[in-house]
C-alpha cells in the first residue's frame, strides 16, 4: 500500500471556486471522481488568429445569465477528444488554469466546452482532485456557500 504523502481536505460533490486568472471570484463547480478532466463552459472559443497555439473563449460564470460575461485568451496546452457522458465525442482545446478550491489554489488541465445543458458551469475531475482533495459524497459546500448576493446572480439550485 502506497503512503499518502500529503494531507488531504475533504470537499464535497459541490463547492464554489474561483478562477484568479480569469477574474471570476465564484463559479458553482461540481466535484465529479468519475470524469477524469476537468471541464469549463465556455462559448466562442476560437484560435487566436497568427498564433494557433493560443485560444479565446468567453465564459459566463452565472447559470441562466449573461451577467459578468470574461473574454479570457491563454495558452493551448493540448488538443484531446473527449467522451461526454451522454457517449458523444468531441474534439476539446486543453488549457491550464488555476482554481482555488477550499482556500487552496491548485492548477488543472481543463477542457473548453459548451456546458450549457449541464447543471454546473464547471466540472472538477480526477485529475485536479488528486492534488489532495477526498470528496464526501454526502457533503456540499464543505467551503461555504458564496455571497448571497452572487448566488441570486446564479439562479441556478444550490
Amino acid at each position: 500500500m502506497t503512503e499518502n504523502t500529503h494531507p488531504s481536505t475533504i470537499a464535497g460533490w459541490r463547492e464554489w471556486v474561483s478562477l484568479p486568472e480569469l477574474g471570476i471570484p465564484w463559479i458553482k463547480a461540481k466535484l465529479d471522481t468519475g470524469a477524469r478532466s476537468s471541464s469549463l463552459h465556455a462559448f466562442d472559443v476560437e484560435p487566436v488568429p497568427g498564433d494557433g497555439d493560443r485560444v479565446r473563449f468567453r465564459v459566463l460564470p452565472w447559470q441562466e445569465s449573461d451577467e459578468d460575461a470574461v473574454t479570457y485568451e491563454c495558452a493551448v496546452h493540448d488538443r484531446r477528444t473527449v467522451r461526454s457522458s451522454s457517449g458523444h465525442r468531441d474534439e476539446r482545446y486543453v488549457v491550464l488554469m488555476d482554481i482555488v478550491l477550499l482556500g487552496r489554489s491548485i492548477t488543472a488541465e481543463v477542457t473548453l466546452s459548451n456546458r450549457d445543458e449541464m447543471g454546473f458551469r464547471m466540472l472538477i475531475g480526477r485529475e485536479a482532485l488528486r492534488q489532495g482533495f477526498v470528496v464526501d459524497s454526502a457533503r456540499s459546500f464543505v467551503g461555504g456557500r458564496a455571497p448571497r448576493h452572487t448566488r441570486r446572480r446564479n439562479r441556478g439550485r444550490d
